[in-house]
């Protein structure tokens, strides 16, 4: 078992930007991605920083713009790997899948922005790839949503799609637990679509 932390979106437009996170808090998140960022150099856990990229003139992640820079928290700290994508899953149109290949990775560890657009559409690329993933639940965050289909909090779209991560998709960890484990260096567990389904069927009574 091979880890690398793949940092996704850390960018200003997130944070002092047009698209602010509000759950879980800004301060939390970030501290926690700073956390990882130290862990994963101390522990020789390579480093994958991600960056979206959108033309200029656009209203967000324009290139070249502060809301598209990275935000001091990772722009201060070293990594292994850069990468600029233009689509929510960090793998579509990058190197992502080849440079990973080449270091020998087989887990990926996602923290970063949004929870529900490029943090899901990574780890679920991911899956289809081959690798094992995990989710820092305190290490992401997103935003209230509404739209013609109905609304819903932050709070309630990242709990939300940490259960449908965790139904499938990743293990969904807490920044310390990671630590723990990439310290130990342990696996953490995977997810059991089964035990899932009997575990909601039992919940809801359905």
């Amino acid at each position: 078992m091979k880890r690398a932390l793949v940092v996704i979106d850390v960018q200003n437009e997130y944070l002092t930007g047009a698209l602010p996170i509000t759950h879980p808090a800004p301060a939390l998140s970030l501290g926690n991605i700073a956390m990882a960022l130290d862990t994963a150099a101390q522990e020789g856990v390579p480093v994958v920083v991600v960056q979206h990229a959108a033309p200029a003139g656009s209203p967000v992640f324009a290139r070249g713009t502060h809301g598209f820079a990275l935000h001091e928290v990772v722009a201060s700290r070293p990594y292994d790997h850069l990468v600029e994508k233009t689509l929510p899953s960090s793998f579509t149109g990058t190197d992502l899948d080849d440079w990973l290949r080449r270091e020998g990775v087989d887990t990926l560890t996602v923290v970063g922005y949004m929870t529900q657009n490029c943090v899901e559409s990574t780890a679920r690329h991911a899956v289809h790839l081959g690798y094992r993933v995990e989710v820092a639940s305190d290490a992401t965050g997103t935003v209230d949503l509404a739209n013609r289909v109905g609304a819903l909090s932050a709070a309630e779209l990242h709990r939300t799609v940490l259960v449908v991560m965790q139904s499938f998709f990743a293990f969904v960890t807490t920044t310390g637990e990671w630590i723990g484990a990439v310290r130990a260096k342990a696996p953490l567990g995977r997810p059991d679509f089964a035990a899932a389904t009997d575990a909601g069927h039992a919940a809801t009574g359905n």
